[in-house]
C-alpha cells in the first residue's frame, strides 16, 4: 500500500522525519494488521496509538461493555458509552481519530476455539487482557501460527512488558503454571492506578510498531518492569525454557489450551450459584458473608451481613455458625468462589455463591454507590 497524497505525508510527517521509519516505513505501517485482544485499561492507549500510527487495519476484540468503573482509565470511552460494547465504541473513536484505516469490531471473547483463526489474519498481536485463561490462549496461538506476541500485565503501582516471538521464549516459559482460581487479585478487586495502563500501554504500542517496521531492540527475552509508585523500572532476563511444552525441545501442545478459569461465573461443585436479582429473597433466610478485604469495606456495608475478610477466614472460621445458611459474596466474585471452596472443605453444609460479586447486585440499584 502507498500513502494517497499530500494530506497523507502531512499527517504521518513526523514519521517521515525519522531515518528508522521515513516514507517506506509508513507505507510498512499501513500495509500491517494488529491485533488487539481487549479493549480495556491497556487496550485503550494501544489502539489509539495504532491508529494514530496509521497502522492499516487493527482487530479489537471484546466481549464486555462500558461500565462506569472503567472510566477512570479507560480513556477511549465517556460516560454516554456505559453499556455499550467496548469493541463497537472502540471502533469508532478509532475511525474519528484516524479515517484512514480499517477496524475490526470483533464483541466476542479470546478462547481457544477462535484464537488460531483470528491470529492467523493479523501480522502482530497485542495481549492487553486481564485473565490467565486469555493470555495461555493467546500465547499458544501465536506460537503456533508463527506470530509476535506483545504482552502486558497491571496491577496496583506495576507493570510488565514483554514480547514474545514464535520460536521462544513464550508465556509458558516465564509461567509454566497458572495461579490457582481466585488466589490472584484482578484490578477490578485490588485496583490499578488511572495514569499506569497508559503509561504500560504505551510501551506495548512502542514494542508492536518496532515489530511492524522491524527496527530497534525488541523486549524479546526481557521483562520490564513498571514500578509507578517508586518512579523505577528495571529488567528481568528470562530464556526458553527447552522443556516448555510448546516451545521446549519436545513439544507436546499442538492446539490453544484454556488454563484453569478465574472467571467469577464459573459454577462451584455442590454449591448453590444464587443471581444478584435473587439475592434479597434470599436473604430473607440466610445471611450474607462479605470476604471483602477492609479497604474494600471501609466503602460501605450491606446492613446485616457478616464481614470476615478472605485473608482472615481460616484463622478466624470459628466465628461462624455451621447450622445458618451463607451466601458468601466479594466485590466480584472471585475471592468469595476461594472462600466457598475453604468453608466447604471445613464442613459448612448451607453455602451458596452470589455470582459477579457485590458490584454486579450493586449495579441493579443505584442507591448502592459504595462499590
Amino acid at each position: 500500500m502507498t500513502l494517497a497524497g499530500s494530506r497523507d505525508l502531512r499527517r504521518y510527517s513526523r514519521h517521515l522525519l525519522i531515518p528508522e521509519i521515513g516514507l517506506a516505513g509508513q507505507e510498512r505501517l499501513a500495509s500491517s494488521r494488529a491485533l488487539v485482544i481487549g479493549a480495556g485499561g491497556l487496550g485503550a492507549p494501544v489502539l489509539a496509538y495504532l491508529a494514530a500510527a496509521g497502522v492499516g487495519r487493527i482487530g479489537v476484540i471484546d466481549d464486555d461493555v462500558v461500565d462506569e468503573s472503567n472510566l477512570q482509565r479507560q480513556i477511549l470511552f465517556e460516560n454516554a458509552d456505559i453499556g455499550r460494547p467496548k469493541a463497537e465504541v472502540s471502533a469508532e473513536r478509532l475511525h474519528a481519530l484516524n479515517p484512514q484505516i480499517a477496524v475490526d469490531a470483533l464483541q466476542l471473547r479470546f478462547d481457544a476455539r477462535n484464537a488460531r483463526e483470528l491470529v492467523r489474519l493479523y501480522d502482530v498481536v497485542i495481549d492487553c487482557s486481564d485473565r490467565f485463561t486469555t493470555r495461555y490462549c493467546a500465547s499458544d496461538a501465536c506460537s503456533l501460527e508463527g506470530k509476535i506476541e506483545i504482552f502486558a500485565a497491571i496491577f496496583r503501582f506495576d507493570g510488565q512488558v514483554t514480547r514474545f516471538d514464535p520460536t521462544g521464549p513464550c508465556y509458558r516459559c516465564l509461567f509454566p503454571h497458572a495461579p490457582e482460581p481466585g488466589s490472584v487479585p484482578t484490578c477490578a478487586e485490588g485496583g490499578v492506578l488511572g495514569v499506569l495502563p497508559g503509561i504500560v500501554g504505551a510501551w506495548q504500542a512502542s514494542e508492536a510498531l518496532k515489530a511492524l517496521l522491524q527496527i530497534g531492540d525488541p523486549l524479546r527475552g526481557r521483562l520490564l518492569l513498571v514500578d509507578a509508585l517508586a518512579a523505577r523500572t528495571r529488567e528481568v532476563r528470562f530464556e526458553r525454557d527447552p522443556e516448555c511444552v510448546r516451545c521446549g525441545d519436545r513439544p507436546t501442545l499442538f492446539e490453544p489450551v484454556d488454563a484453569p478459569d478465574e472467571d467469577s461465573t464459573a459454577s462451584i461443585p455442590d454449591v448453590a450459584e444464587i443471581a444478584p436479582e435473587e439475592l434479597d429473597a434470599i436473604l430473607r433466610e440466610a445471611v450474607l458473608l462479605d470476604v471483602r478485604e477492609p479497604h474494600e469495606a471501609a466503602l460501605g456495608l450491606i446492613p446485616g451481613a457478616v464481614h470476615l475478610p478472605a485473608s482472615e477466614l481460616e484463622a478466624r472460621m470459628h466465628e461462624l455458625d455451621t447450622a445458618k445458611r451463607y451466601v458468601v459474596a466479594c466485590r466480584v466474585g472471585v475471592r468469595s468462589r476461594w472462600a466457598v471452596a475453604r468453608l466447604r472443605d471445613a464442613g459448612f453444609k448451607r453455602l451458596a455463591h452470589l455470582q459477579g460479586g457485590l458490584l454486579r447486585y450493586a449495579a441493579l440499584d443505584a442507591g448502592f454507590e459504595f462499590f
